[in-house]
């Protein structure tokens, strides 16, 4: 039987949050310093990369037999790892089935793939759960989905991103850019305020990759006073350590984030939003 990896060391939060759902968080030898998920890991794994840049030295210095990555943002600290004669393993995981992808992956590489098989059915029936209250909430206020803008970053407007995309439909909304979710890089899915102001949204979701969100900023874009979401107040913020981290904490928290506010949405202004749509 071949040696399965002892020391890994995990680039970015989503495979060290997957690999102690597994129950295999011995096998992790040093994490991202972004990383939260879960707080033990901050706690207890020595924090060694940010998320495009790492400290070489001290990972060496760990003896990893596996580094994984994320993106092509991590391809220069793969380089030099490689260089270093390091095994090193990137993903690049942007839908909701390439999450199941990679922690399927990942279960098999750490010999608990009958874990990760458990872990997808119990995510994958969430999943279902949440569809299927939407769905019906929908039925029951007869109103139709609300139409969501989902910004990453401020400046410039950054939207689209595709597992975001994907769970906001899970959770009942209708993304207004889904033709951005095929662009993997950022600087293709820029988009302007009148873009967004034309759209109409009737929810904002805002996750500034780790900064406080700030209503009054997003309020005071030109345009935006007569844009639904400003005018009923449908303005959210969704951590970013729940929703831009392709893996657990997106397919579970992230999207439970998104439900609510949808069903937030049904309850307090469906009626209002449908006489004054187009």
């Amino acid at each position: 039987m071949s040696r399965l990896p002892e020391r890994i060391v995990c680039l970015t939060e989503e495979t060290t949050e997957t690999l102690y759902l597994l129950g295999e968080q011995d096998r992790i030898a040093g994490i991202s310093g972004f990383t939260v998920r879960p707080p033990q890991a901050r706690r207890d794994k020595p924090r060694v990369s940010a998320f495009t840049s790492a400290k070489i030295d001290r990972i060496l210095a760990l003896k990893p037999d596996l580094v994984l990555g994320f993106s092509n943002l991590q391809a220069d600290i793969a380089r030099d790892l490689i260089r270093e004669g390091v095994n090193v393993m990137v993903f690049n995981q942007r839908s909701v089935e390439e999450i199941f992808d990679m922690m399927a992956t990942l279960s098999r590489l750490v010999g608990a793939e009958e874990k990760g098989r458990a872990l997808e059915r119990r995510l994958r029936a969430g999943l279902d759960e949440i569809r299927d209250a939407a769905s019906t909430l929908q039925a029951d206020r007869g109103a139709p989905r609300p139409r969501v803008f989902f910004e990453e970053w401020m400046d410039p407007l950054i939207s689209g991103i595709r597992w975001v995309d994907e769970l906001v439909e899970i959770a009942g909304g209708d993304p207004i850019f889904p033709a951005l979710r095929h662009e993997h890089d950022a600087r293709n899915r820029i988009v302007t305020a009148e873009q967004v102001t034309a759209a109409n949204p009737q929810i904002i979701i805002a996750s500034w990759c780790g900064r406080k969100v700030s209503f009054d900023q997003i309020r005071a874009r030109p345009g935006f006073a007569d844009v639904d979401a400003v005018r009923h107040n449908q303005l959210h913020e969704v951590k970013s350590s729940l929703i831009l981290q392709p893996g657990p904490a997106a397919l579970t928290d992230g999207v439970q984030a998104i439900a609510e506010i949808v069903k937030g949405y049904f309850f307090t202004n469906a009626t209002t939003f449908g006489a004054s749509s187009s």
